[in-house]
């Protein structure tokens, strides 16, 4: 049986076609840079004998999902003759309140409960329909499941779920903490264990999933204790257009000076934040505010030294919270490409927690590979994200 993945986060659309009989990816691809310029996809089967980039405008998700279909149905490099082939089609779907704990098949009331809860996650939520409607529109007899971002974190214990409100916006409203990212932090915390060829029972491990969009977690056992985003992804570090932690007056400070609704605040926070905010709108990519901080940019400079920093504060309170650290994997576009910003994380502020960083071992992308020293007190990895894989499973 054939499984389609798709995976839409913010300003990506991964997807992967999987045989499940052997668990073996038929072929993967990406696009990268949905409405950023120089959009564009790449494909490519695990041999590389099929390779396909595109590069051309990408304004949406509608587009992006299209352009996958077109791709995989390429008459010379792709790997389909007919949509037919697909068994199932399996969609990361970020949030869906309580109501959603594990997979289900996707029906016109899942549809309408996940655009319920579009107001906790304006960026996601909206891109997963559209892949979803994109793929039932392609494809109308063929099974769609959504796979929910906020299954993994269910094992929070309440003193890290609740939040200091009054009780009841937790019982008649669902306000809690819920986190995301949950597909990759499950991966990745399992694929530390089997990498390093220990159990997870004792184990503790800190997981940065750092992209466009990121969280942290912190891991005890195989099971997630504390996770950095909220009630939507709004929360934690600061990302490619979001904000992250600030002060909740905040919003109405602006609200009051600028004569702004609270929506429009809080889409100013999840869409014009973060990098992209921070640095004077000069990108939401890190690798375009990386390469302006070497050449000078002041803002640009100050935009990586903050995010660098709350990465760096999210680990010191999850080492805490778990009274010590086994582990602490990199992961995501930004974790397992940006050998800089890890070296600086590992040498500028992990000291006290007995971590050395290998300089050459650190000198890698897109591989699993330890990068601390054999005598570092805590276990530095890249670990390359599977998110497609754990959805199709």
């Amino acid at each position: 049986m054939k499984v389609l993945i798709v995976n839409a986060g913010s300003s990506s659309l991964k997807y992967q076609l999987v045989d499940m009989d052997n668990e073996q990816m038929i072929v993967k691809g990406q696009v990268e840079r949905i409405a950023i310029e120089g959009s564009h996809l790449n494909q490519k089967t695990p041999d590389m004998s099929k390779v396909i980039d595109l590069y051309e405008p990408i304004p949406d998700h509608v587009v992006a999902t299209k352009l996958m279909l077109r791709a995989l149905l390429d008459p010379e490099k792709g790997v389909l003759k007919s949509v037919d082939e697909i068994g199932a089609v399996g969609h990361r779907v970020l949030h869906g309140g309580e109501e959603f704990t594990a997979s289900c098949i996707i029906t016109d009331e899942v549809k309408a409960a996940i655009r319920k809860f579009i107001p906790l996650g304006p960026l996601h939520n909206p891109a997963n329909l559209m892949g979803i409607e994109a793929c039932e529109e392609v494809m109308p007899h063929t099974p769609q499941v959504a796979v929910f971002d906020t299954a993994f974190h269910q094992t929070m214990p309440p003193k890290a779920f609740m939040y200091g409100v009054p009780y009841r916006y937790y019982k008649e409203m669902g306000v809690r903490r819920y986190g995301f990212h949950g597909t990759s932090h499950r991966y990745v915390s399992k694929r530390v264990c089997e990498f390093l060829g220990v159990s997870p029972i004792g184990k503790k491990i800190i997981i940065c999933h750092l992209g466009n969009g990121s969280s942290m977690s912190a891991v005890v056992d195989g099971k997630c204790v504390d996770t950095s985003m909220g009630l939507t992804p709004l929360e934690g570090l600061i990302m490619g257009t979001r904000s992250g932690d600030l002060d909740p007056a905040v919003i109405q400070y602006i609200c009051n000076k600028e004569n702004k609704s609270v929506d429009e605040v809080l889409n100013m926070l999840n869409k014009k934040s973060g990098l992209l905010g921070m640095s004077g709108g000069l990108s939401s990519d890190c690798r375009d505010i990386t390469k302006a901080a070497e050449e000078g940019h002041h803002l640009a400079k100050v935009t990586l030294d903050a995010y660098t920093y709350r990465i760096a504060k999210y680990v010191g309170a999850y080492a805490a919270a778990m009274n010590g650290v086994d582990a602490i994997a990199f992961t995501a576009g930004v974790g397992e490409n940006d050998i800089e910003i890890r070296e600086e994380l590992c040498e500028k502020y992990w000291g006290y927690l007995g971590v050395k960083v290998d300089k050459e071992a650190n000198h890698t992308r897109g591989e699993n590979k330890v990068i601390s020293t054999a005598d570092s007190k805590v276990k530095v990895m890249v670990i390359p994200t599977n998110e497609e894989l754990a959805i199709a499973r």
